[in-house]
């Protein structure tokens, strides 16, 4: 760092190496963002470039907005909203509330021993592993005996599942399962109030600080719907499922097949985001069963034509 001539106000300079070190970027990545128009030219001095406080905020703000999942275009779009002096106050707030917690259930820390007992008292390290890589458990640096608990519950429901005669891994499965189901209903919500109440504030981008706020507002105002909404209907089906599923098991001739019944199959975010590009998200379901039949039918026909063409190959020449 540089020192300022005296008589003149502080200001506090950096060297590109300096800016790396306090902002958590490399050298490389601030060049790249130069480049780019998302961070401002460095002032010369003599044969040296140098940075201001300036330049450090800027990249504090770029580090925050890609770690809340946005894209370096749309960083862009933002900052160059700020730098036009229309301010970026209320669309950070905005952030901020959409990426706050959406319940109040506290983070939790868990031993391993106080894992295992929960969980028979054996360790079963592939059991582990499936679940640090389902986010149910997070691994403490520099901790190999305790672990974060993002959600206490989801681990206690677990518990009890598994104290019920549930293996583990049929836990881990239909935990991956009910995530991709219940990720397609929030896509829905989300859907649904940006169309009927969010897209009026978020028409011009970036939006006016107001309309920011105000759109910021109704966030903690909707927050709770969506699980309110969810847990009704969740308690209105279980309550007319349940009833019908003991009543077919406790009938004489025992539960009816299942061949006829939907089922659900877990597909991957990406695959589903290009149908519903491709088809719309109403003929969604449709398309992918329509595409999985064609594909049963069409692999039945190789099957029968590769048995043709075994038989002819095996018939004696007359």
């Amino acid at each position: 760092m540089s020192e300022q001539p005296a008589g003149r106000s502080p200001a506090v300079e950096y060297r590109i190496e300096d800016l790396a070190h306090l902002s958590g970027a490399t050298v490389r990545t601030i060049r790249a963002y130069q480049d780019r128009g998302l961070l401002p030219r460095p002032e010369r001095r003599g044969r040296s470039n140098v940075y201001g406080e300036a330049h450090l905020a800027r990249l504090r703000q770029i580090a925050d907005l890609l770690d809340r999942g946005y894209t370096l275009a749309s960083i862009k779009e933002l900052l160059e909203a700020w730098d036009t002096g229309r301010g970026l106050g209320g669309v950070l707030g905005l952030v901020a509330e959409v990426a706050g917690p959406w319940t109040d259930e506290q983070a939790g820390r868990v031993t391993r021993a106080e894992l295992d007992a929960a969980f028979g008292g054996t360790p079963d390290e592939r059991a582990v592993e499936e679940a640090v890589e389902l986010g149910v458990l997070e691994r403490v640096p520099g901790r190999d005996d305790e672990f974060l608990v993002p959600s206490p519950q989801e681990l206690a429901v677990a518990a009890e599942l598994y104290a019920a005669g549930v293996p583990l891994l049929a836990v881990a499965g239909h935990l991956r399962e009910l995530r991709a189901q219940v990720e397609h209903i929030a896509s829905r919500f989300l859907e649904f109030t940006t169309e009927h109440v969010f897209a009026r504030y978020l028409g011009h981008r970036p939006p006016t600080d107001a309309d920011a706020a105000e759109a910021a507002d109704l966030v903690r105002r909707l927050r709770p719907l969506a699980r309110q909404t969810v847990d009704a209907e969740l308690a209105r089906a279980m309550r007319i499922l349940a009833d019908r599923h003991l009543r077919q098991h406790l009938s004489p001739g025992g539960p009816p097949e299942r061949d006829g019944e939907p089922r659900a199959v877990v597909l991957p975010a990406a695959t589903v985001r290009a149908v519903h590009a491709l088809v719309g998200t109403a003929n969604a379901s449709a398309f992918i069963a329509a595409a999985a039949e064609r594909e049963v039918r069409a692999r039945t026909l190789d099957a029968l034509t590769a048995q043709a063409r075994e038989g002819s190959a095996d018939a004696p020449e007359a």
